[in-house]
């Protein structure tokens, strides 16, 4: 990046917007000025100008939950950054994952799917318990249930690929994904863990075919 192209403000500050590299959800909102980008180009680790404090500000130095950072994307006006990072912790200074949790609107009309929002659901199911919902139904029963679940799909979804039935292999591969989700929140397992040994796997499997090609 030609740092020279950006547009910092009359403080001499331009804003960053930290993402999640593997789950692309909006961490935070910070500002840096010219010395904080370039320590944290030098050092792959985010650092912030405080607008509090003005002082420099390399997140997770004194909490530990470091950004480690991926990449660093201008917009069109060269005016505002997107910074994806790989988080040691969390984001916000409240323990939260992401600084970005109370909503304020949402358009009913446009109910787009998303397995963040199916996640919220699921976990809503075992903090605030409903009756004849099945999903409650599986946390009163317990981890073994959970278990019992997961391998009858494991099953179904054998089956219904054995027969080379595509539309029913979609059909149970859901069932599947929904009880696994189920049996990761009932063991604290975050999407971002899978996420995490996906990425960490990706890496290991690109040196693999490197090794093969040499």
């Amino acid at each position: 990046m030609d740092i020279s192209k950006l547009k910092f403000d009359e403080k001499g500050l331009i804003p960053a917007i930290v993402v999640d590299y593997a789950t692309k959800k909006v961490l935070t909102l910070a500002y840096m000025n010219e010395q904080s980008l370039r320590i944290t180009m030098d050092k792959k680790l985010t650092c912030f100008w405080s607008r509090s404090r003005n002082e420099l500000w390399l997140k997770g130095e004194s909490s530990g939950n470091y950004q480690h950072v991926v990449s660093i994307t201008a917009d069109c006006d060269y005016d505002a950054l997107v910074v994806e990072v790989k988080a040691d912790g969390p984001a916000c200074h409240k323990g939260t994952y992401s600084c970005f949790n109370d909503q304020i609107f949402e358009n009913d009309e446009i109910n787009e799917f998303s397995i963040d929002a199916l996640v919220k659901l699921i976990e809503g199911r075992k903090t605030d318990k409903k009756e004849g919902s099945y999903t409650t139904y599986l946390f009163e029963k317990g981890r073994d249930k959970i278990l019992k679940k997961v391998g009858e799909e494991c099953t179904e979804v054998i089956i219904a690929g054995k027969g080379d039935d595509k539309k029913e292999t979609i059909y149970e591969i859901a069932d599947l994904a929904y009880h696994v989700l189920v049996l990761m929140i009932e063991m604290g397992i975050s999407t971002k863990d899978i996420f995490d040994e996906l990425a960490s796997r990706h890496v290991i499997d690109k040196k693999v075919k490197q090794e093969k090609m040499v």
